[in-house]
């Protein structure tokens, strides 16, 4: 037996090397300095034999994968005949017809490493056909790494640089055959699973199939020597402990995605309303967040009495205006930030270890409210890649968690009605029990008829709540911060009630249900409100259910119901038979409303009439996605209303797919309680203007609709739906709201 402590004798190429026992042919050539190609490791990794791109010859009956056959005392190896370069030549054709060329690494950088051997090799052409088979294109759900799927070629080099390297195991291989590919935690998109986007996944990858965004198109936050803003090197942020564990491959890679920025005491830092999409975390000083916004109405009063009525819309606050269908002032505005700002007074304080702007970076919606430093402050600013790395650091996580339990979580609690009388001690004891728990948009969070475990309060983001009926789904609820759900299955039967699905970047309070359970033990009061509040729901489903049902039954009874109309105080109907398309109606509504009109000649229709759009009451209310502050929301008669704390950044006007929302700009002067809130120095950048959202509530503070008074052809009217419909469609409504209400 020989002795595997000496060398042995190998010839590459007619060059002799001599190299220990056990040594693979690729190494002996390394060693000899032949050069052999090949895609599926690295010197780092060790070698698999995947991609067959170093066969030699070694006198065997077959070509062999040189970087796992193992050298022999007295081999001789052939790496360069023409054989092996045409085989090598096949396996490449083989590999690029299942790869788009150039690839996005080719593209951007010209060095995929597939292409850049083929043409050495002189692969010109590709005789096979492309892929025909349906695959996954691309997973674009991280905020880091692009991935494209057909530009992968299953070399594992990510695989072994994930689980090897960096001992993350979140990459492997899914499906069987013609259909594998990479996947990532139990077959996850990339930025639901588990990845840290520590980047050696990008480095290890020889092709396009994992590349960096921020080479793709992204690029750094501010132009070089922006004043007052500073980039920071990858040590400078690894030395800081909320970046501990944080991957420096990755922010060597990001480089320009976060800087630090200073802002000196008095200076706004973020206005309400205003697009954004970073996040902001405090590094030193403190400061103010708040609403400018006045808690005002919109009102529609006489300007001038006279023939000619001339109208204007002006802000009313509830004292002085109170609206039956709004429920009682809440204790709280939510906004996007670890506190909420009392109603009475919505102004609070951030310090040093507070993000803000998170919904705003990651879904890029509106600012919710101003912060404005209170004194001498420094901050990291940061795009949705770095932020959603944060989030997923267990440093940083922490951080956020205990922020949160110990400042937001007692005031979060107590600002949702149902838990306002939660006393200090039970309060501390969820401290501990509860959980925050993040979801990626589309992602589901519990489900129709699964066991119910927990019960769930929304924290971050946008939560769509739907139920299966008919084969169709029916949108339930958009649950913005501070909604909830869970209820009704815990106190219904332990079994789920409806689908709960991420619509956003999600971030909710997840109580379990002996928690809950122990919660309505211990209070009386916080049960009944929850009982009350779960029938109100099931009223509210019940009518919903209602509405979807006549779709099957009688077209314009359904389409009467669709549109909501069912529970209108009054509707606006034109009578086609004397309308002269004048539109005097709208002009007067403009007249009436500083010239933007609220009126939309169009509708439904029944029979020669026609329902004017007001706002329709959709059964799938897109606008009230995305409200920086939920001032959005539905009445228990599923009618849309805005409440008085919306601060006009229009995202429900463009939500809005029928453009019944407009956003209106008002001037403060002369309106007290505004002027006490609306700030007018130069750097807020306001000049005493307030904008906020409407619809049309057909001149509800008025006796007559102006489009109703300038109609001079009698044919537009302002009726009571019961009455007029009954006698159009034939229909008994007053039977129609009974039946419904006896099955809420």
């Amino acid at each position: 037996m020989s002795d595997h402590h000496e060398l042995m004798n190998v010839t590459v190429d007619g060059i002799e090397v001599a190299v220990p026992h056990g040594t693979t042919v690729f190494d002996a050539a390394r060693l000899a300095g032949v050069y052999i190609p090949t895609l599926c490791h690295q010197q780092n990794q060790d070698p698999v034999g995947v991609c067959r791109i170093c066969v030699v010859d070694v006198g065997e009956r077959a070509l062999q994968a040189s970087c796992v056959f193992k050298a022999e005392p007295g081999m001789v190896v052939k790496t360069n005949t023409e054989p092996i370069l045409q085989a090598r030549k096949t396996l490449y054709e083989l590999m690029l017809s299942d790869h788009p060329s150039p690839c996005i690494r080719q593209q951007q950088s010209g060095d995929c490493e597939l292409e850049t051997q083929a043409a050495t090799a002189g692969v010109t052409d590709v005789r096979f056909n492309k892929r025909t088979v349906p695959v996954l294109a691309s997973d674009d759900s991280s905020q880091s790494i692009h991935v494209d799927f057909s530009a992968c070629i299953l070399c594992d080099r990510c695989i072994r640089g994930c689980a090897d390297i960096r001992h993350n195991y979140v990459i492997a291989r899914q499906g069987k055959g013609y259909f594998t590919t990479i996947g990532f935690d139990a077959n996850q998109p990339m930025g639901n699973s588990s990845c840290v986007s520590c980047g050696e996944c990008m480095v290890s990858c020889p092709t396009g199939a994992l590349t960096n965004k921020l080479v793709l198109g992204g690029g750094r936050l501010y132009p070089e020597n922006t004043p007052n803003v500073f980039s920071v090197d990858t040590e400078d942020l690894l030395a800081l402990p909320v970046f501990k564990g944080v991957s420096g491959t990755f922010l060597e890679l990001n480089t320009g995605s976060v800087v630090k920025r200073t802002f000196r005491a008095g200076e706004t830092i973020v206005r309400e309303g205003e697009n954004g999409s970073t996040a902001f975390y405090i590094l030193e000083g403190a400061a103010d967040v708040f609403i400018n916004a006045p808690r005002e109405h919109v009102a529609t009063e006489q300007a001038r009495p006279g023939l000619f009525t001339k109208m204007k819309s002006l802000l009313r606050p509830k004292s002085q205006q109170p609206r039956e269908e709004e429920r009682a002032t809440p204790s709280h505005i939510r906004i996007d930030a670890p506190v909420d700002l009392p109603y009475d007074n919505p102004i609070a304080q951030l310090n040093e270890g507070d993000l803000f702007g998170e919904m705003t970076c990651m879904s890029f919606y509106p600012r919710s409210a101003t912060v404005r430093a209170r004194t001498d402050c420094v901050m990291l600013e940061m795009l949705r890649n770095v932020l959603d790395v944060m989030q997923k650091n267990k440093t940083f996580r922490a951080q956020l968690e205990a922020n949160y339990r110990g400042r937001a979580l007692g005031t979060h609690l107590r600002s949702v009605p149902i838990f306002s009388t939660l006393s200090e001690d039970f309060v501390d004891l969820l401290r501990d029990r509860v959980e925050l728990v993040r979801f990626a948009p589309g992602q589901l969070i519990c489900e129709e008829g699964a066991p119910a475990d927990a019960f769930y309060l929304v924290r971050i983001g946008f939560v769509k709540v739907s139920q299966q009926r008919n084969g169709e789904e029916l949108v339930l609820a958009y649950l913005p911060r501070g909604g909830y759900f869970g209820e009704m299955g815990l106190l219904q039967g332990g079994v789920r009630t409806a689908t709960c699905v991420a619509l956003d970047h999600v971030e909710v309070v997840r109580i379990l249900a002996p928690d809950f359970h122990e919660m309505l033990e211990r209070f009386p009061d916080v049960r009944e409100h929850i009982e009350r509040t779960a029938d109100q729901r099931n009223k509210e489903n019940a009518l919903q259910h209602r509405q979807a049902s006549a779709r099957t039954t009688n077209a314009p009874l359904h389409q009467f119901l669709e549109q909501g109309l069912m529970d209108a105080q009054s509707l606006l109907v034109l009578d086609l038979e004397k309308c002269t398309r004048c539109d005097q109606c709208v002009k007067a509504c403009a007249d009436a409303h500083d010239g933007v009109t609220r009126l939309l000649r169009d509708g439904v229709r029944f029979e020669n009439y026609l329902v004017a759009t007001s706002c329709r009451q959709c059964r799938d209310p897109r606008c009230m996605i995305g409200c920086p502050v939920g001032s959005i929301r539905r009445r228990n008669s599923l009618e849309v209303i805005i409440e008085d704390w919306c601060v006009g950044c229009g995202l429900c006007a463009t939500n809005c797919p029928y453009g019944n929302i407009t956003v209106h700009e008002f001037d403060a002067t002369g309106n007290a309680t505004a002027l006490q809130s609306v700030q007018t120095d130069k750097d807020t950048g306001n000049t005493g203007k307030v904008r906020k959202a409407t619809s049309c509530d057909l001149c509800h503070d008025l006796e007559e609709p102006s489009c109703v008074y300038a109609c001079p052809h009698d044919a537009a009217h302002r009726v009571k739906p019961n009455e007029f419909f009954a006698q159009v469609l034939g229909i008994d409504l007053d039977k129609e709201a009974a039946f419904v209400g006896k099955n809420r």
